[in-house]
């Protein structure tokens, strides 16, 4: 019963959306938001994903053929084995998980998703029960929800608009927020997965003694990925272009993150920045100029014909921006219609005194409630949380860390699902919320602490 979770909480956001709205007299504002968030999952979201999914999973693609992502793999291997002991270590998706964890970790957030969106098509090779999500993918997805990153930018953004003297001071908080909520997010989904009422269903067994469904056969499964059969090694002429490439990039680095100036028009020098900050901003705004290039690079001097297989990869992209159509959709439209009703306002109602009570700050309540359930909604009352208490005002240093180590958990669970046609969703919702509450937690302690 609990493993479809999502169903109940989409059928009761849809619910309470409708007697709040009536209640409220907003029914009007309900029925206009569902038919906006419809056109909006579809024409701003699926539509532009469709493009950076081709673009990431074709160079994607490209690393895997040239042996890069097996090479990753196997540089991580004891950590990953130990978080996702049912899949082989030579996995192509223990290589995808990787990839998209550092880019979550960099703050790429156009690389992540569809990096992200790869690695749960590789699980589903794994899968001996469609429509069921693994071990492996509730663990994946409660790392990728626990938001674990370097630098929380957008936050960043708002407090120095809004005339902040120290912006970037969230940034140590942030860290250490969003450490505490990814520990959070694992430790539940090893706890969880061994509940018998979250456990895997038996698969079935065939006439000739196979195991599992038909559609989780060797013969049906999409096809693995692996090394280019032509793949040989680099010539000592390829190690020196190679090497000269990565010089080359070894000096725009140096040349970002410690010579004052050499950063965009505006951007203070990095004696006023921080040490720190500069490097994760170099690092940041190389990584994807960095990923584009070195990767065709190093598997042409490999002999991989690169155009042939980016364009291979990039097609899948196609098919997984159109696949996850329906579940935007229905999460969307869900979530759109509970804040026009004015959800989130009564929810803030009831919660209140309890929260009061536990010296939580109310003025953050409504923007924790949304944190699960929209992006841009918890943004639009961070930045209006700014402008009310100021940039350096402890609820707002408060409200930036929680933005920077939370995650809009129901998106992200109906995205990456919904890419693989997952239904039952098992433990994930669980263990994505407890990563946003142990976010929340921690971010109030450590920034009471740091800040007072």
């Amino acid at each position: 019963m609990l493993g479809g979770m999502l169903n109940y909480i989409w059928l009761g956001l849809v619910l309470l959306a409708v007697v709040i709205g009536g209640c409220n007299d907003h029914l009007p504002e309900v029925t206009a938001k569902s038919f906006e968030m419809a056109e909006y999952a579809v024409v701003k979201t699926a539509l532009p994903l469709v493009g950076i999914m081709a673009l990431w999973l074709g160079i994607m693609r490209v690393a895997e053929r040239a042996g890069l992502v097996s090479l990753l793999a196997r540089a991580m291997r004891p950590l990953m084995r130990w978080l996702f002991p049912e899949v082989p270590p030579d996995h192509p998706a223990m290589g995808s998980m990787l990839m998209n964890i550092a880019a979550s970790v960099l703050g790429l957030g156009n690389a992540a998703t569809p990096l992200g969106l790869r690695a749960m098509k590789d699980l589903e090779t794994l899968n001996r029960s469609p429509g069921t999500a693994t071990n492996a993918m509730c663990t994946y997805l409660a790392i990728n929800t626990s938001s674990v990153q370097l630098i929380p930018a957008t936050a960043i953004a708002v407090l120095a608009a809004n005339g902040s003297a120290n912006p970037t001071a969230i940034v140590g908080t942030s860290i250490m927020a969003t450490t505490c909520a990814a520990v959070a997010a694992v430790t539940t989904a090893k706890f969880l997965q061994r509940l018998p009422v979250f456990r895997l269903p038996s698969p079935a067994l065939h006439a000739d003694g196979r195991t599992g469904s038909a559609a989780t056969q060797p013969s049906t499964l999409s096809p693995v990925v692996k090394e280019s059969a032509g793949i040989k090694p680099l010539r000592w002429w390829g190690v020196v272009v190679l090497a000269g490439f990565l010089l080359f990039f070894g000096w725009l680095f140096f040349r970002f993150a410690f010579q004052p100036g050499a950063g965009p028009v505006g951007a203070p020098a990095p004696a006023t920045r921080g040490r720190f900050i500069s490097v994760v901003d170099a690092l940041s705004r190389l990584s994807i100029p960095f990923l584009l290039s070195v990767i065709p690079l190093y598997a042409a001097l490999r002999c991989v014909k690169v155009y042939e297989e980016f364009v291979e990869g990039a097609k899948e992209g196609f098919d997984v921006a159109i696949r996850i159509i329906p579940y935007l959709v229905a999460i969307l439209v869900a979530i759109g219609m509970f804040r026009a009703a004015g959800g989130i306002d009564w929810l803030s109602g009831v919660l209140g005194p309890v929260m009061r009570a536990l010296s939580f700050p109310p003025d953050l309540l409504p923007m924790v409630l949304m944190r699960p359930l929209s992006g841009t909604g918890t943004l639009g009352m961070f930045a209006e949380l700014v402008k009310q208490h100021g940039a350096d005002s402890l609820i707002s240093r408060i409200g930036g860390t929680i933005y920077g180590s939370t995650e809009t958990t129901f998106y992200v669970l109906a995205v990456y699902f919904g890419s693989v046609a997952v239904k039952k969703t098992r433990y994930a919702v669980l263990a994505g919320l407890t990563a946003d509450l142990v976010g929340v937690v921690a971010s109030i302690i450590i920034c009471r602490a740091v800040f007072r």
